[in-house]
């Protein structure tokens, strides 16, 4: 891992090359709204197969894809392995690393959702099992081409904030009614709740800034009624480094903080709200507009100390290069978007949060 942040990885958006056929496993809301626009609007990458036994989501997937063909389980599409380069894995979380293995074994490239698997023991494995084969294997840490993070990333390298001490980061929501799905109602040892769900994004934006993690202290609870997996969660990350990271991910938050404070011995860095691209994927959007990532500028950030601070011009939000990225790797050999060896340090950092909730103590982590 470098000493100091470099910008994400980020592909070509022209492209020349053979088109790459991928299958996309699962069509609930990752497959539908993250995986398949994306995939969808990359030059070079057609969206040719979609995994689902749910008639209704067929239909859907159908009806916005024409010409899809629709595998009902994922041994038929094992069995016709041969005609796709790539599969990527959109399921429930228990299923990622099992899946994953199997798309490998009969010959794609494999795109992984996060969490890329439920311990970093079978991340290991995954990814030994990818460097033996040749085959491309990645992470699909979206978050990393978020508006606010690539703008903070550059602050940071440009020294605008002197050295960070203190890493705040929220992602906060309010659903005080559960929805009653299998990330509320399913246990944490099969991936559900927020430390599975919201935790791989927060923990590799800490860690992609400010390095490897040191100490975890970590208070875990399910709060609403009727829920059995957590959904409220508090970390408290120290970095090899020095600086601190602080985050928090509740659905029980009837106001919300500040999505990052940022707090360097120079100045201070807050910004508020989501970054937009998930709201516009949701509303059916595709991602190929030409205004796609553009953050308002009533939404930038604030730089300065208080009294002294001025609004700081949002980066553009760019989650399609993620799959530029997976297209360049997979047809050209270029580097992964996401090296897996980087995500495997998080999923450490969430076993140690486990730990820590459990013995109300800092963990300390193994030495790399």
């Amino acid at each position: 891992m470098a000493d100091a942040p470099t910008s994400p990885g980020q592909g070509s958006s022209g492209h020349d090359g053979p088109e790459l056929h991928v299958a996309l496993l699962g069509y609930g809301k990752g497959g539908e709204v993250f995986h398949a626009p994306l995939i969808d609007a990359v030059p070079g990458l057609r969206l040719s197969a979609v995994v689902t036994g749910s008639p209704e989501r067929a239909r859907a997937a159908r009806e916005r894809y024409p010409g899809i063909t629709v595998h009902p389980t994922a041994a038929d599409l094992w069995a016709n392995a041969g005609h796709y380069e790539i599969a990527v894995v959109s399921t429930p979380n228990d299923t990622h690393a099992s899946l994953a293995r199997a798309a490998l074994e009969a010959g794609m490239a494999v795109v992984v959702d996060k969490p890329f698997a439920l311990t970093a023991r079978q991340a290991r494995e995954l990814t030994d099992l990818a460097d033996e084969l040749g085959h491309v294997l990645t992470v699909y840490q979206n978050r990393r081409w978020d508006a606010d993070f690539l703008t903070l990333w550059q602050l940071i390298e440009e020294g605008s904030l002197g050295r960070v001490h203190r890493f705040e980061s929220r992602f906060e929501r309010w659903r005080p009614v559960p929805k009653g799905t299998w990330r509320e109602t399913g246990d944490a040892d099969a991936g559900a709740g927020l430390l599975y769900d919201l935790g791989p994004h927060l923990i590799d934006q800490a860690v992609n800034l400010f390095g490897p993690v040191a100490t975890v202290y970590a208070e875990i609870g399910a709060l609403r009624p009727g829920v059995r997996a957590d959904d409220d969660v508090f970390l408290a990350l120290g970095h090899v480094r020095g600086t601190r990271s602080h985050l928090w991910m509740s659905a029980l938050s009837a106001r919300n903080g500040p999505r990052f404070r940022v707090l360097g011995d120079q100045a201070a860095f807050t910004s508020f709200g989501l970054d937009g691209q998930e709201a516009r994927l949701t509303a059916g959007e595709r991602p190929d507009a030409a205004d796609w990532g553009v953050v308002p500028e009533g939404r930038w950030g604030m730089l300065g100390e208080d009294g002294r601070s001025t609004p700081v011009p949002s980066a553009r939000g760019a989650y399609p290069e993620f799959y530029a990225g997976v297209r360049d790797a997979v047809g050209e050999g270029e580097p992964l978007p996401v090296d897996p060896h980087e995500v495997i340090h998080g999923l450490e950092v969430i076993e140690a949060a486990r730990r820590s909730a459990r013995t109300a103590s800092v963990v300390r982590m193994p030495e790399s």
